[in-house]
């Protein structure tokens, strides 16, 4: 395409973007493989030369089945991912439709894209573009190269398995918000009685370092647990000027953790159902971190951390804390 066909491709494309990288990141779970996604699409559909009816079906076709083949060879890749994995921590969702707002915001939670990871790329691909975006069957038909008919079983299948994993309640935003603020106040001031009044019994606090940050143990269970080793680790980390900017991510409460230099240690994200916080993850993974910011070395601030408490009179870090720490 040339002249004034290009320059109204580009500025459809740029309005498009935040679309198709929705689509993408639900499919994927990581936003920089979304980000080439949908580079990806834009370089197929130049190389392309075609001028379709409706650019933004042309588009999400595109990212949804670019997505779909990265989708076979992560899936490889997850199979051998050292300790949990978890999507990408996405801050804020370049996507905004009003209308859908709750939807949108549903399905990016750390928890949603988790069960998405049961489904099959087919059965993911549907689900997004049905439950999340409301496509109508003939088009996912097109977008998946299926027919109708075959598509609504893939949505029933998927829906199933979704509502298989769900919980049975879920806290409204505001409950949420406010759980979350007290959380992160008791967090700072170290304050262990406060926690405890927070977290469910059966609470599980889970870390993902992909083997190269350090992280917890496979996970942390139980409401005594948890608390004991959040306040054993927030008291040295802010003595060392490390601090935490609450944060909404994936559409939940959560925060970001930074060293003193302002570098980027790990995400961590709430489940928050009715009673208290279900859930705690964190992304401690540095290559999972870089779009969120400048990241940070987390093996010297455990090290600087573990020396402040000892310092203090205090005890080592908890051994979960600090495994596989390099001399």
């Amino acid at each position: 395409m040339t002249g004034d066909g290009v320059t109204g491709a580009d500025e459809t494309f740029e309005e498009l973007r935040p679309l198709l990288f929705s689509i993408a990141y639900r499919i994927l779970g990581s936003v920089t493989e979304a980000e080439d996604a949908v580079q990806e699409t834009w370089l197929r559909f130049e190389a392309a030369d075609v001028q379709p009816r409706s650019l933004k079906a042309y588009l999400s076709t595109v990212v949804t089945r670019v997505s779909i083949d990265v989708l076979g060879s992560a899936r490889v890749r997850r199979e051998a991912y050292v300790g949990p994995w978890f999507p990408e921590p996405l801050l804020s969702d370049p996507y905004q439709d009003p209308e859908r707002a709750a939807e949108l915001s549903d399905s990016l939670s750390m928890a949603a894209l988790l069960l998405l990871e049961r489904l099959s790329p087919l059965e993911r691909a549907v689900f997004v573009l049905r439950e999340v975006f409301a496509f109508d069957f003939p088009e996912i038909a097109a977008t998946v190269g299926r027919s109708e008919a075959a598509c609504r079983q893939l949505a029933v299948r998927a829906r199933r398995h979704m509502d298989e994993g769900r919980p049975r309640f879920d806290a409204d935003r505001a409950e949420r918000e406010a759980l979350a603020g007290r959380f992160f106040d008791a967090f700072r001031a170290g304050d262990v009685e406060a926690l405890r009044a927070l977290l469910v019994a059966d609470v599980d606090m889970v870390g993902d370092g992909g083997g190269k940050a350090p992280q917890w143990a496979q996970r942390i269970v139980g409401l005594e647990n948890v608390a004991h080793v959040l306040v054993s680790m927030s008291g040295p980390f802010l003595a060392i000027g490390g601090t935490l900017e609450p944060r909404e991510i994936n559409g939940q409460p959560g925060a970001v953790f930074r060293d003193r230099d302002g570098g980027v240690i790990n995400t961590m994200v709430l489940e928050i159902v009715p009673g208290g916080i279900q859930t705690i993850r964190s992304v401690i993974n540095p290559d999972k971190l870089g779009h969120v910011g400048p990241v940070g070395d987390a093996w010297s601030v455990v090290r600087e951390a573990n020396r402040a408490r000892l310092a203090s009179g205090g005890d080592p870090l908890p051994p979960l804390a600090k495994r596989r720490l390099p001399d």
